[in-house]
């Protein structure tokens, strides 16, 4: 049976390559989704790549993947919350409520820039956090999903 990773992405992704390109580079959302497209192809995986700047989409898709999770079709979440990273319990909830293996990941190194980007709602409930590797840590977090 193949898995399914699920790659979400929280509010102004959708401006990669040209929002702040000295901290999240010229790489564009599409780049990204032909690295973890490549990725899951790697290992045999099923691609379900989204974006949204709504925090109710992103929660709706956590509990859809959590519907995998439970049938045994999900190899996991690797999820860009973003900004919602420093404030959303929502999204915490959701991960909580469906026990869906998490990958937090960050394009920027959080750490080295403001003190509110330093706290994660999600980091306690991830099974990894990423971050500072930039668009190529889509990748490694799902070569990481691979090996659980």
């Amino acid at each position: 049976m193949t898995k399914t990773v699920y790659v979400l992405n929280g509010p102004n992704l959708n401006l990669l390559g040209t929002r702040e390109p000295q901290v999240y580079g010229s790489q564009t959302l599409a780049d990204v989704e032909q690295l973890c497209t490549e990725a899951c192809a790697r290992h045999g995986f099923t691609l379900v790549f989204r974006q949204s700047n709504h925090e109710g989409a992103l929660v709706d898709w956590i509990h859809e993947a959590g519907r995998l999770h439970a049938a045994g079709q999900l190899a996991g979440l690797v999820l860009n919350a973003a900004a919602y990273t420093h404030t959303s319990v929502a999204l915490l909830d959701a991960v909580k409520g469906t026990g869906v293996p998490l990958v937090e990941l960050h394009i920027s190194n959080v750490h080295a820039r403001e003190a509110f980007r330093h706290h994660s709602y999600l980091s306690g409930v991830a099974r990894a956090v990423m971050c500072g590797f930039g668009v190529q840590g889509y990748a490694l977090a799902i070569d990481g999903l691979a090996q659980w």
